[in-house]
């Protein structure tokens, strides 16, 4: 668990987006390394290699003898572009680290992790004036973001269906402040900072039917969490009366549902779809709703490997490709988000560990407002060793 703290202390202020200045920061999907490259796809895919936090009942296809470890870092080149000109910023960090191991074998697995829910990093300014005399800098900062620990518990059924949950507990702090200052000595600055505090506990319900015929293998997937309240603190200091004004109720967690459907031939070609709504709209944020927009994200990838066991170093490796479409959660955001991603893992010889790396190009927003293109490589290291059986003597 020190690990897991250490770990989320790192793991925030990874973005610079001034998106992250609104609602809870820049949402992470939480894709494992394998699946960013198939355009973060996760709700149907079972594979023993792979640890993934998008449907608890994936947990279950876990080795009965494997011990795995998946930790992932990241670094991204972000491009903003407005009406008064464009903006290059570099930025990188420690992404995820999870565990995954069986409990009983083959029917109940155990996962264990930390990763972000949301990040918050901004620094920007705007200039200008009133009536081409009072001349004044609005300057805006944002720093932090809420974490996540989770332990996830996955069952297999009947040979064919797998349930799954994931409790999380979520606990950080996102500060917004902005302040107003007057080139003018007769006007006073004016300064406002806003904290939110949260530790709170959330789950998320799994499930996935599976089946495989001959050569091909088939499975659909889905998930569920209910909208429940968000256990946070909010203040807001103002320098202009240096009060500390606290808002304990207000704010919630939305209800978030999805499905999607997988298939594998031969172990070599796999393809997924999916879709998932995040009902933003309805929850609480500041006492109010209707205050962000529901998010509806369609995912598709493929991945092709020509022969696993080959001889030949290329013939083991994986090749990965993928789209995702999502609107955004923000308010006065009306444009579609998008992303393109492609991918290929490296196996390492005699031991069953594989380097992935993705390479994800998203776009957001528009020139009339706030564009922000960036591309993002993830290298994860996803670890395999063999624990659990009996020597012989």
């Amino acid at each position: 668990m020190i690990s897991f703290v250490a770990l989320a202390g790192v793991a925030q202020n990874n973005t610079s987006s001034p998106y992250s200045r609104f609602g809870y920061g820049e949402l992470n999907d939480n894709v494992p390394g394998a699946y960013r490259a198939m355009g973060g796809v996760g709700l149907a895919m079972r594979n023993s290699r792979v640890i993934s936090l998008a449907n608890p009942a994936s947990i279950s296809s876990c080795d009965s003898l494997t011990f795995m470890l998946d930790l992932a870092a990241s670094g991204m080149w972000e491009n903003y572009k407005d009406a008064t000109g464009r903006r290059n910023k570099a930025n990188g960090n420690l992404e995820y680290l999870n565990l995954q191991f069986p409990i009983w074998s083959p029917y109940i697995a155990f996962a264990l992790g930390v990763s972000p829910y949301s990040v918050v990093g901004y620094d920007f300014q705007m200039s200008d004036s009133i009536n081409s005399s009072r001349h004044y800098q609005t300057s805006y900062y944002g720093e932090g973001g809420i974490t996540q620990v989770y332990g996830g518990l996955g069952v297999n059924l009947f040979k064919w269906v797998a349930l799954g949950v994931n409790l999380y507990y979520m606990f950080g702090d996102v500060t917004n402040a902005r302040a107003l200052t007057f080139t003018e000595a007769d006007y006073r600055s004016v300064v406002e900072i806003t904290n939110l505090h949260v530790s709170d506990i959330r789950l998320r319900y799994g499930l996935q039917l599976f089946h495989t015929f001959g050569k091909h293998s088939v499975s659909l997937g889905g998930i569920f969490e209910k909208k429940s309240d968000l256990n946070c603190y909010y203040t807001i200091i103002e320098s202009t009366s240096l009060d500390t004004i606290p808002i304990i109720e207000g704010f919630d967690l939305p209800m978030v549902y999805g499905g999607g459907v997988a298939y594998s031939f031969d172990n070599r070609l796999s393809v997924s779809a999916e879709v998932m709504f995040t009902d933003w709209q309805r929850v609480r944020y500041k006492g109010e709703t209707n205050m962000l927009r529901s998010r509806m994200k369609i995912s598709a990838g493929a991945e092709y490997r020509h022969q696993m066991g080959s001889r030949k170093y290329v013939e083991n490796m994986p090749f990965r490709v993928g789209f995702s479409l999502s609107d955004s959660y923000l308010p006065g955001v009306a444009t579609k988000d998008y992303s393109v991603s492609i991918g290929v893992g490296f196996p390492l010889h005699n031991v069953a560990t594989v380097i992935n790396t993705s390479l994800e190009y998203n776009h957001r927003g528009s020139s009339a407002t706030l564009q922000d293109n960036s591309l993002k490589l993830t290298i994860s290291a996803s670890i395999s060793e063999t624990w659990f059986f009996k020597r012989r003597l």
